[in-house]
């Protein structure tokens, strides 16, 4: 075994050695450069590279050090790998006796797709042989053309889904933990792909010599850019600016607090919906993902419905702001809706909630059901919200005591950087919204894309901390709100049983943030009418998917089910957008329309209004 295993990794680098002549071959200067030339050309590229670190070091003396967290802490990412390695049984003799085994036979398998060893296949591979595993990161065929490239990613994913199985089987954990536990193991194991370094990317490598250089040195510019400001760039600076080509629909700020503005949308159609429609987004985002272009817009197609719809916009967190609790929310939403039926002369409004202030827009109802007032609210859609905190998904990895005391150690003048919390979310989705940008836009040095919707996922609002903590605690971790009169918020108790407004809950299929079987336990508190919807795709694009874009799908259940797998079991599957059917529901409730003049359109004559949709608050950082 010994004496064969020797034979193969010397064929291998033998093989390797000529492969990388010929990358290394295309790394070097014009045809006839001398030996010299050729240094001084690598040279002049490391010579740039180190020319930009030098800039940046220099920027950052005398500069307040930012808190560091797990993304920019190589000690504490060494910490970490070391907490996981060891609660993992690889010390175990019999597991590392079967983990050599399935990666020698792996290598005897791979090398014999090249000729190499004892497994060598008479017919030639060619440029792209056919190898065990797959995986999206590595279908570039350059993974497949050198035998070394193809074997270190082989290995890699081998070894992955062997060391998340053995994560997956620890014994005698409590449930929490081992969930943290096996969340952290896939979490390091995406971390060190092989396509995340520059070295052992033959992609990388291949471009640097094709750009004799310039890659590597705009893929370090990029990255020290992003070092600069604390947080991964996605999309082209500059290539939006809000009010111009994003969160453009024509509307007036109508009434502005400390902690919101509230935006009225003009009407383009000549009768309205008598009820209207209030929008409360997440404050932990920014509110135009309801309004990204004229094509993706729900705000702009409920307006074209005939729906007179009023936009919340938060404002970012602030030193001002330090002392903000969840009791501000909810009374906050409680004065909007006071106001829109106010201002419209309507005994109520229809309201909208998305994730957390969908999370709130539930608390808000059950202190309006105490307090008698739940009749000024027609009906409640929730976009991808949650009430009971159980099995809240991937977030949940994050919140114990010692994450709570951690995040608390990141405020600043009573509030958290949004950086950070754009930072937590980013790493639930990995691959796609880090690893991907790091092989991209660092290794290969390319350009960004002018993409709305990663934008708007990096343009981060920052969050008042003590409301943030006491989120965190109370419903993540003790998962109080379920719990009858265990919270209470503007004076009263919070009992989620005692609403009766008709509720429209709608839930992403494939959401890792407020996944289907969570948000759909929404509908065991609701004593009043509801409806469920299971749209295709996540927590944005099961969303923010118009009729136009003909995608993903929906569900819809009419027998009134009284479980999850009873409503999955007799769905009815409808292609396209769910906006349709939501629309439907709500004339469904109130069908009644009235002329669109006076007051249904903000800033006429004689009402006084801020300024122009989108306001300041949603521009500033």
């Amino acid at each position: 075994m010994a004496h064969d295993v020797a034979d193969m990794m010397s064929s291998l680098f033998q093989a390797q050695g000529e492969g990388v002549a010929t990358i290394m071959g295309k790394m070097m200067p014009a045809a006839g450069a001398t030996e010299a030339e050729k240094m001084v050309h690598w040279a002049q590229v490391a010579g740039r590279m180190q020319s930009i670190w030098t800039d940046f070091q220099v920027e950052q003396i005398g500069q307040a050090a930012a808190p560091n967290s797990h993304l920019s802490d190589p000690v504490r990412w060494i910490a970490t790998v070391e907490a996981v390695l060891r609660q993992l049984p690889l010390a175990d003799p019999d597991v590392q006796a079967g983990l050599w085994n399935e990666v020698l036979d792996l290598i005897g398998t791979v090398m014999g797709q090249y000729g190499l060893g004892p497994r060598a296949s008479e017919q030639s591979a060619g440029d792209d042989p056919a190898l065990p595993l797959a995986d999206r990161r590595f279908a570039d065929p350059r993974w497949r053309r050198q035998p070394v490239f193809a074997l270190l990613h082989q290995v890699y994913l081998l070894l992955s889904r062997q060391v998340t199985a053995l994560a997956e089987s620890v014994e005698g954990m409590e449930p929490g933990k081992k969930a943290q536990l096996i969340f952290a193991t896939n979490i390091l194991l995406d971390a060190l792909s092989p396509a995340n370094f520059p070295l052992t990317n033959p992609v990388a490598l291949d471009k640097a010599g094709e750009t004799q250089g310039d890659s590597l040195v705009r893929g370090f510019e990029h990255l020290v850019s992003d070092l600069r400001k604390r947080q991964l760039t996605h999309t082209a600076p500059g290539a939006f600016v809000i009010g111009e080509n994003i969160a453009t629909t024509p509307g007036k700020v109508i009434l502005e607090t400390p902690l919101y503005q509230l935006i009225q949308y003009t009407p383009t159609t000549d009768k309205v919906l008598k009820t209207p429609l209030l929008i409360f987004p997440p404050w932990i985002n920014r509110f135009y993902i309801l309004d990204l272009n004229a094509k993706k817009s729900f705000v702009r197609w409920a307006v074209e419905q005939g729906v007179s719809v009023f936009m919340v916009s938060w404002k970012s967190a602030d030193a001002t702001l330090a002392d903000v609790t969840w009791d501000d929310y909810i009374q906050a939403q409680m004065d909007c809706i006071d106001t829109v039926c106010t201002r419209l002369a309507v005994p109520a409004t229809h309201t909208i909630g998305y994730c957390v202030a969908g999370t709130t827009l539930a608390a808000t109802l059950a202190v309006m059901a105490r307090k008698g007032t739940a009749d000024k609210v027609a009906s409640a859609t929730f976009f991808t919200a949650q009430v009971d905190f159980e099995e809240a998904g991937d977030l949940k990895n994050f919140i114990d005591d010692q994450q709570i005391d951690a995040i608390g150690r990141l405020a600043t003048d009573g509030y958290i950087d949004g950086r950070y919390m754009a930072a937590t979310f980013n790493i639930l989705r990995g691959n796609d919204l880090i690893w991907s940008t790091v092989q991209k836009n660092y290794l290969l040095g390319e350009a960004y894309p002018a993409f709305d919707l990663l934008h708007w996922n990096g343009d981060v609002t920052n969050l008042p901390a003590r409301w943030h903590r006491d989120y965190l605690r109370d419903l993540y971790r003790d998962n109080r709100m379920v719990v009858p009169d265990s919270l209470q918020a503007c004076g009263e108790p919070i009992d989620l049983r005692r609403i009766h407004t008709p509720c429209y809950i709608q839930a992403g299929r494939e959401d890792h943030i407020a996944p289907t079987h969570s948000v759909w336990k929404l509908t065991r508190y609701l004593q009043g009418p509801w409806t469920f919807l299971l749209a295709g795709s996540g927590h944005i694009a099961g969303v923010v998917n118009p009729p136009s874009s003909d995608k993903y799908g929906y569900w819809t259940n009419d027998d009134a089910p009284r479980s999850l797998a009873e409503f999955q079991s007799g769905a009815v599957a409808h292609p396209g957008s769910w906006w349709p059917h939501w629309i439907g529901w709500i004339r469904s409730l109130d069908a009644q329309t009235m002329p669109a003049r006076g007051k249904r359109r903000p800033g006429g004559r004689g009402d006084r209004v801020i300024e122009d949709a989108p306001g300041r608050y949603v521009a500033t950082r």
